[in-house]
């Protein structure tokens, strides 16, 4: 729970809560499918676990899945790697990138 005060991570926080929302949000729409199925859809298709008990049936949909598929892995690395370097700062203080982890001068 630290990443959702520390200034540094928050803006990635808000960026990936945003892109599930609005993917929620057009599935939903776009294929009339409930909140919690769309909610699930697009983090199983942003995390590419894509189990396919749900999937897009128009062309449109799988357009905006394509888009999901691509901008998940980007967006959830970028994500991942910002929660590593807070907590690698927090433990080590520095943030371990002088030295690579080596204290050999």
């Amino acid at each position: 729970m630290d990443i959702l005060f520390d200034s540094r991570t928050r803006p990635v926080l808000i960026y990936v809560t945003f892109i599930v929302l609005i993917g929620a949000i057009l599935f939903r729409w776009l294929e009339g499918w409930g909140w919690i199925d769309s909610i699930y859809f697009v983090i199983i298709t942003l995390t590419t676990i894509g189990y396919g008990d749900f999937t897009p049936s128009t062309p449109l949909t799988k357009l905006i899945t394509i888009f999901y598929g691509i901008n998940g892995v980007i967006v959830l690395l970028a994500f991942f790697d910002i929660i590593r370097r807070y907590r690698d700062l927090k433990i080590t203080g520095n943030g371990g990138d002088e030295n690579n982890g080596n204290d050999e001068n």
